[in-house]
């Protein structure tokens, strides 16, 4: 899986999302191309902002032991694979502040590094390192990506 750390994979990842227009149609799936750049902002938010209600013990418990373990490894999402509640985005959303927003969360996430990624702290799944948060992030963004054919 490629390291979201590196400059060459976030300005990858940043030519693709610049590939997106308002038009973008899925390949797969619900959401509209606004809604998606808004859904893959929520896992920066949950990495970097506390807007999101964190889990109670019993569920980070469940969500430790069954959901973490292909969150942050290797093998890629299948199509229309069943998302958190706190991942669904329904409504309207603005397009350009949405792609703006998500990178701007890449160019950070790329700026602080592995370094400040490792063994640090996760919402929902506890202490991860840095290459779990490389895969949770890249993994994301890559289906997505890929869900609007670019």
């Amino acid at each position: 899986m490629k390291n979201i750390f590196t400059q060459a994979v976030t300005n990858e990842l940043i030519d693709r999302i610049n590939q997106l227009t308002p038009s973008t149609q899925p390949k797969w799936g619900k959401m509209n191309v606004a809604q998606m750049l808004a859904h893959c902002n929520v896992t920066y938010e949950l990495a970097f902002e506390n807007k999101h209600p964190k889990p109670n013990f019993i569920a980070r418990f469940f969500l430790k032991l069954f959901v973490k373990p292909s969150v942050v490894s290797e093998k890629p999402y299948p199509k229309n694979s069943r998302t958190a509640p706190v991942f669904l985005v329904a409504n309207k959303q603005d397009f350009n502040k949405e792609k703006k927003r998500l990178i701007v969360y890449l160019e950070k996430t790329q700026q602080l590094g592995e370094a400040h990624f490792e063994q640090r702290a996760y919402t929902s799944f506890g202490t991860l390192s840095s290459k779990e948060w490389s895969n949770l992030f890249y993994k994301h963004l890559d289906h997505h990506l890929s869900q609007f054919g670019v």
